[in-house]
């Protein structure tokens, strides 16, 4: 019953929703919400239940009882980390529908987006709950039509962003099918449970390779990232919430998980590369996220950053490291979902979507601003906030790490280090991303702007409080209620009670205000400077980005910004350009002259031969 409410009831709901016409869109959208309520409901079911595996569902008879097989016997599973999983995929599909019973109301060509929704909760879970590898590519799969169907493609540049994100992903799915085969090959069966396959021949290690590739698209870590700063850019902010910054971290970085700890045992090399790439991850994509004008790119570029602190944490193997880096992606999903939407808000009352064009709409949209605040606050890694609780649990972990030998374990210092640069890095982005919508002159043009719906502000507002609650009592609850059942309990090296901290922070912030308001006691008038008569505040603004633009112009990092620019760092360009050279060659060997079709007919034979007599 648990599984037939958590995956099909969505999916089958969807499915009634595309017959149901867009002019009753209110209606579709309260089916919507009841469905994900009740989804909600039964995911707090599951979590609370003991770990068990599911064999009887509604999938027999989808699969013809082929779950009476001997491989094909369990094929849904629930565990601590599943239960942990579904209750956030759950949950955020909850606040992504509230949000936009009012956001998507101004997207007249965005069909059947509620149906879509749904589909992407069933199948998430779906994908989640799987044991069987093969079932789990199937939701894995079907995932990334929903992914394309959510950004509205009315334009060129929309639909060359949903095209890419389709061909990234699609692409990683059939290099994971390899990866499954190669599994079955090795062992026999297709269950992630009870495998324990070790990296110590090269099949299993490319078996490892080909399933991480899957992962890492999903979650967005280099060098599979490219389509999420373009699918934020382009897509709608609940979209983007729901997506790239949720539910594929969540995904991506659960299988992750389930491939490190459970399904391979990895040699000290394989270690060093997922290290590697994490703290890639986090300072290519800060790096990029710095010079961004369009403020949905720069937090589709964090969202690729963040990513880094998830495999680092999840590649260092360790207790510790696990439980921060599966800590971090929860963290990561609740403040980067919340700047989203509160870039759709942005968005919505003001309809620009550059930096430079906005400021000073702290006093016209507060309630926004606050919850952006406290966004940026724990992206940032500012205690008392969650980011910094997952953070410091990585940070620990890393140093661990570095008391074990290994080749990994001995450059310890080295991802301690990148990893506090990149946290330092994106507080200097998010200065810009604050300073320069919310804070400033307000432009005259834009007086008219009023806060956005209470509607739209709830989900926020929840995630706002989550992000301040998770960091505050992370120490005594939350790691030990959310994470210590997956991992069991954990030693920390260095002293941190986050409710103690916490109490001390609040009370310096009280201080600063006390401080604050003794020095302004004094009523003071303003007045808009006199030049000749002329206003000048408008023409005399001083635009935040102007000074990050300096970064892209310094010498040492000109060079990585010029090859970013040109793609050099971006996968699909590379591939969709590697494919037209090869065939304009191909093209360049159509003569249209008889004797070279000859030629190349018998060199064909030849390497045909060949090839058999080796075989």
């Amino acid at each position: 019953m648990l599984l037939d409410v958590t995956i099909w009831l969505p999916i089958f709901v969807a499915l009634l929703l595309f017959v149901v016409p867009e002019s009753v869109r209110i209606i579709k959208a309260s089916v919507a919400l009841l469905v994900a309520i009740i989804v909600q409901a039964y995911a707090f079911l599951i979590y609370f239940s003991t770990p068990m595996k599911i064999q009887y569902s509604v999938m027999d008879i989808v699969t013809f009882h082929v779950a009476q097989t001997s491989d094909f016997s369990e094929l849904f599973r629930v565990d601590a980390l599943a239960g942990l999983i579904i209750l956030f995929i759950s949950f955020f599909s909850l606040m992504i529908i509230i949000y936009s019973l009012v956001y998507i109301k101004k997207i007249e060509k965005h069909y059947n987006y509620f149906a879509f929704l749904l589909l992407t909760l069933g199948a998430s879970n779906g994908a989640v709950l799987s044991d069987n590898l093969i079932l789990l590519l199937c939701f894995w799969g079907f995932l990334a039509l929903t992914l394309f169907k959510l950004i509205p493609g009315d334009d060129e540049e929309s639909a060359a962003a949903a095209n890419k994100s389709l061909i990234i992903i699609g692409g990683s799915d059939v290099i994971m099918l390899f990866g499954i085969a190669i599994v079955w090959k090795l062992t026999g069966s297709l269950s992630m449970s009870g495998q324990s396959i070790m990296t110590d021949q090269w099949l299993a290690i490319v078996a490892f390779l080909a399933l991480l590739t899957g992962s890492f698209t999903k979650a967005g870590a280099f060098p599979f990232h490219t389509w999420i700063p373009d699918f934020t850019k382009n897509a709608p902010a609940s979209s983007s919430a729901y997506l790239p910054a949720s539910l594929d971290k969540l995904l991506g970085i659960y299988f992750m998980a389930r491939l490190c700890n459970e399904v391979f045992v990895l040699n000290q090399w394989l270690v060093l590369a997922i290290l590697t790439i994490g703290v890639t991850t986090i300072i290519i994509g800060v790096m990029m996220a710095l010079v961004q004008h369009d403020y949905k790119k720069l937090l589709g570029y964090h969202a690729v950053s963040q990513v880094g602190y998830m495999v680092t944490g999840l590649g260092l193997g360790t207790a510790l490291g696990i439980i921060g880096g599966l800590f971090h992606m929860i963290n990561n999903a609740l403040y980067k979902s919340g700047l989203f939407l509160v870039a759709g808000s942005v968005k919505e009352q003001t309809g620009e979507d550059k930096i430079e064009k906005l400021g000073g709409l702290s006093g016209t949209m507060p309630v926004t601003f606050i919850s952006a605040l406290v966004f940026a606050l724990a992206i940032s890694g500012v205690p008392p906030f969650n980011g910094f609780a997952s953070k410091w649990i990585i940070y620990q972990a890393i140093i661990d790490f570095g008391k074990e030998p290994g080749i990994a374990n001995n450059l310890w210092m080295v991802w301690l280090g990148l990893a506090v640069i990149g946290s330092a890095l994106t507080l200097a982005s998010f200065i810009k991303f604050i300073s320069g919508i919310f804070l400033g002159r307000l432009h005259s043009r834009a007086h008219a702007i009023k806060e956005t719906s209470s509607v739209m502000l709830a989900p926020m507002l929840i995630m706002g409080v989550l992000c301040i609650g998770f960091g505050i009592f992370a120490t005594n609850y939350v790691v030990p209620y959310l994470f210590t059942p997956i991992m069991g309990e954990i030693g920390y090296i260095g002293s941190w009670s986050s409710g103690t901290i916490s109490l001390l922070i609040i009370a310096s912030i009280i201080l600063g205000f006390l401080i604050y308001a003794l020095g302004t006691v004094r009523n003071f008038r303003r007045e808009d400077s006199f030049i000749g008569g002329e206003k000048m505040q408008d023409s005399n603004r001083f635009e935040v980005t102007g000074f990050y633009n300096t970064i892209s112009k310094s010498k040492p990092m000109s060079g990585f910004y010029h090859k970013a620019e040109h793609k050099w760092f971006d996968v699909y360009d590379l591939s969709r350009r590697g494919v037209l050279e090869l065939t304009h060659g191909l093209k360049k060997m159509h003569t249209g002259i008889l004797q070279t079709y000859v030629v190349w007919l018998i060199l064909g034979l030849i390497l045909m031969l060949v090839f058999l007599l080796i075989m």
